[in-house]
């Protein structure tokens, strides 16, 4: 599994002009999934996300996480963060997951970051074509492979 995860302002998802989802201050998560990511890939995942320390404290140092801020998350799957750039100028997303393995990864996901984060995690609609907005706080923007855990 792969994550971009960025602290916002504030983001949300809106679908055939309609708002589905939105959050205040937070994460906002895209999620891409391959063939062969499963419940660990997932554990690990939801724990170094609801984990990570990437907003700041009282002397304003990015040591806290989106728990001790009282924090909203907002979890969209993305295929196109598995896409392969090796070779010429089209993406190839041979590696993303097909929907009927990635949905139910994805899904599974949100429920175990609601329980870690003890809170309702926002979310996107899979497969649907969606329109993220989002006010990068800081920038911060930080990149998570599961492939990557040593």
């Amino acid at each position: 599994m792969r994550a971009v995860i960025q602290r916002v302002l504030r983001a949300s998802v809106t679908i055939d002009g309609k708002l589905h989802s939105s959050i205040g201050k937070g994460m906002m998560l895209l999620i891409g999934i391959c063939d062969e990511d499963g419940e660990d890939d997932i554990d690990w995942l939801a724990k170094k996300v609801v984990n990570l320390r990437i907003f700041d404290d009282e002397n304003g140092v990015m040591n806290r996480p989106v728990t001790e801020v009282a924090g909203e998350i907002l979890a969209v799957s993305q295929f196109t963060l598995m896409a392969s750039t090796r070779k010429g100028n089209r993406p190839s997303y041979i590696k993303a997951a097909r929907p009927e393995i990635s949905k139910p990864l994805y899904e599974a996901f949100c429920r175990k970051l609601s329980e870690e984060s003890g809170t309702v995690v926002q979310t996107g609609v899979f497969g649907a074509d969606m329109k993220c907005e989002l006010i990068n706080d800081g920038p911060v923007t930080i990149i998570i492979d599961t492939k990557n855990k040593e």
